[in-house]
């Protein structure tokens, strides 16, 4: 197959027809249906004020209005805020007011903490705009409605710009300067190159998580960019995801350790029923996964299972499976497009082989937190920046993690790493999840406890807490071992397997102050 245009845009215009997009209902999207939306989007948005630079905020699910919204940023110079519709509405306020959004456009199944957002955020009545019906909301068809199909004049690539995380304090905006150029002009998909990911090529790539996330929406907006379909999943379940793959024929994904250890689960009859034998790129990422469950899974998928490390305000690591089969429990070498390097706590650069705080940088450009000049350079080393990682690089340029410097756990004055006791925790047959952090003790400083969810079929209490700890044994030195282990029902993680650890943790730590 002939190289196919660059962009999304020049690739509708040159084969409409194309079936692009297969919502999570079933419906088909040609290009040329999904372009013609996109332009009404941007007249919509035009008509109600916004211009290049401004930006809007989507509280969405995984749906073709999401990508309207995207593509329609994307070449109308304006930003697209996607936020977490698992936020409360002060948390949605908060990111609608702090990057200056002019218009909400909110999905009927996050109707109360949108409506609470747009309150507090004082958005005018006019600005917001509801997929289905929410009271106070104007109907997201009206934004479109009269719009022209054809494409804007004044043309000009926009940005996403996604908020942090917000670990300490409130989230803050990844804000990149516009580049005032055509989209056309930046091959937008060029990305998944890093990956071995080739323009067309019978290139399926299926969304499995929340698209609110950095990477999810950038792999899937790569994808569509060089000419790959897209499936659409709204709401993960891992049974619908092999089924998904065996009737699209699904070549490739982004995904987290979490949903491989709930495939894992699935009953042998279930996993022998679907043919995965089309997936190339199985790409995981955002949390740490366990070793024991990285080798089932290339057991059972194959090497299409790869590895990649990245902050969301850029830089990267990727591994692929023989990479990891060689070095276990690496998360790769730098991208192309990126470097590596570790440093002391003094902003000395350490040789390989030594522990210190993993930064990065990019090569493409850089970016500020938007309204916040000290965290822009705050954590900086010359052009490097650094999210708190903890890791080694090898001789051979390989980085292998640690844990986090804020999760890291200092117990008579040895620092303890929660990453590597939670691995060890996974191993054991009743422990589903697991989080590992450092409580208050009145000698050491603190001691190691540990939070399991069990799997299914076991039941929490003094009996299983005392074979896990039985377990630890034969695995973790004397120092590294939980002293004790409680239960939770589920742990809360979102879904992108981001583990919400100071939720299990502050409890313990209530009117006390770490060192941490």
């Amino acid at each position: 197959m002939s190289q196919p245009p660059n962009g999304f845009w020049a690739q509708a215009a040159a084969d409409p027809d194309r079936t692009v997009l297969i919502a999570p209902d079933g419906e088909s999207w040609t290009a040329g249906r999904l372009h013609a939306a996109a332009n009404r989007l941007v007249h919509g948005l035009r008509a109600a004020g916004l211009r290049k630079g401004d930006a809007f905020a989507v509280v969405l699910p995984n749906g073709v209005e999401f990508f309207t919204a995207y593509l329609a940023a994307s070449q109308a110079g304006l930003y697209l805020v996607p936020v977490n519709h698992h936020f409360v509405g002060p948390e949605i306020a908060w990111i609608v007011a702090d990057s200056g959004a002019k218009v909400l456009i909110a999905h009927e199944r996050f109707a109360p903490a949108a409506t609470e957002a747009a309150d507090e955020a004082e958005l005018p009545p006019s600005h917001r705009f509801a997929v289905g019906a929410v009271d106070g909301f104007r109907p997201y068809t009206e934004l479109l409605e009269g719009q022209s199909e054809a494409a804007p004049q004044d043309r000009t690539l926009g940005w996403v710009m996604n908020y942090t995380s917000g670990t300490t304090g409130r989230p803050r905006g990844i804000r990149r300067p516009l580049s005032g150029r055509l989209p056309e002009e930046s091959h937008l998909g060029g990305f998944l190159g890093i990956f071995g990911i080739r323009p067309f090529d019978d290139n399926v790539h299926l969304v499995c998580s929340p698209l609110y996330h950095t990477a999810v929406l950038q792999f899937a907006g790569a994808s569509l960019h060089i000419g790959h379909p897209l499936v659409l999943m709204d709401r993960w379940t891992p049974e619908e995801m092999l089924r998904l793959i065996d009737t699209h024929r699904c070549t490739h994904t982004h995904m987290v350790p979490t949903q491989f250890h709930r495939l894992l689960a699935l009953p042998d009859e279930v996993r022998r029923r679907y043919d995965v034998t089309a997936m190339r790129h199985a790409i995981h990422g955002a949390a740490p996964c366990p070793d024991h469950v990285k080798r089932a899974m290339i057991d059972w998928w194959g090497r299409c299972v790869e590895e990649y490390y990245a902050a969301s305000e850029g830089g990267g690591a990727f591994a692929t499976a023989e990479d990891w089969l060689k070095k276990p429990g690496t998360v790769g070498r730098a991208w192309p497009i990126s470097e590596l390097a570790v440093f002391d706590d003094d902003g000395n650069r350490l040789p390989p082989g030594e522990l210190g705080t993993v930064y990065l940088k990019m090569n493409t450009g850089g970016f500020s937190y938007h309204k916040d000049e000290t965290k822009t350079k705050k954590n900086r080393i010359g052009d490097f920046f650094t999210v708190g990682d903890l890791g080694i690089l090898d001789e051979d340029g390989y980085l292998f993690l640690r844990d986090r410097k804020i999760d890291m756990i200092i117990s008579g004055g040895v620092n303890i790493y929660p990453a590597e006791i939670e691995g060890a925790l996974l191993g054991h047959p009743a422990v589903a999840d697991v989080a590992v952090f450092g409580i208050p003790h009145p000698d050491w400083g603190e001691e190691v406890k540990a939070v399991v969810e069990p799997a299914g079929g076991h039941e929490a209490g003094e009996e299983l807490a005392a074979a896990i700890l039985r377990h630890c044994e034969q695995r973790l030195a004397g120092y590294k071992r939980p002293r004790s282990i409680d239960f939770i029902e589920v742990m809360p993680r979102d879904p992108n397997g981001k583990l919400y650890k100071r939720r299990l943790r502050d409890p313990y730590w209530e009117g006390r102050s770490r060192a941490v």
